[in-house]
């Protein structure tokens, strides 16, 4: 299988490109994939040019050819002006547009401060939405005070793992190992979830229980 993270970020080193790292090591913790990084930054000046001509350097076509052909995709942007970057979108606006049909997505963003962590629910997941992709459930937003704290350590795994489930060959998709369980935590339409804490996992209580416990006696 492979596994293609796209990064936007414009600087070197990037904490965009540090991101799409992690994301990846912790992807190939639950699956066996063979890993490619496509910094967009090296692409910049050839993604402008396919605009005006209409076709792709080899370079830029080799990257829509491998995003095309992933079995995952790990995508992340830096947010500017409270929405995924301009390189960014150019990359996915001349990708086929039938190349990420039904292929699991992982999003992830970086921005200097917390305030912009809705942009992966309100800018990137709609965009993916229309490329008829399958993002997973756990986007991952890193903000500058997120480095090296356990919430953000947190938040990567359970993506990770999440995307390797989705990756997993349809042969592999009875029962995921333990730690990928683990990271997914379980969820039910027929309860409520009373634990909030994936370390933890979720207690879920059935609704008719719930129920009878808040009647008046």
């Amino acid at each position: 299988m492979k596994l293609i993270a796209v990064s936007a970020g414009l600087g070197s080193p990037s904490s965009t490109r540090l991101l799409a790292d992690r994301l990846t090591a912790a992807t190939l913790e639950h699956v066996d994939a063979e890993p490619e990084v496509i910094e967009l930054r090296d692409l910049a000046t050839e993604i402008a040019r396919h605009f005006t001509t209409g076709f792709p350097s080899a370079r830029l076509a080799a990257a829509l050819d491998a995003v095309a052909a992933a079995d995952g995709l790990i995508a992340v942007t830096p947010v500017f002006a409270a929405s995924y970057s301009g390189l960014f979108k150019s990359f996915f606006d001349v990708l086929d547009k039938d190349a990420l049909t039904g292929k699991p997505v992982l999003l992830g963003a970086t921005g200097g401060t917390a305030r912009h962590s809705l942009a992966t629910e309100h800018a990137l997941r709609p965009l993916f939405a229309y490329l008829r992709a399958l993002a997973v459930p756990t986007a991952v937003f890193a903000a500058s005070e997120d480095w090296g704290e356990e919430g953000l350590d947190r938040r990567i795994t359970r993506a990770g793992a999440e995307l390797a489930r989705f990756m997993a060959p349809a042969s592999q998709a009875g029962a995921p190992d333990t730690d990928t369980a683990a990271a997914i935590a379980p969820r039910s339409l027929t309860g409520a979830i009373t634990s909030v804490d994936p370390a933890d996992g979720f207690e879920v209580v059935p609704f008719a229980q719930r129920l009878e416990a808040l009647r008046v006696p």
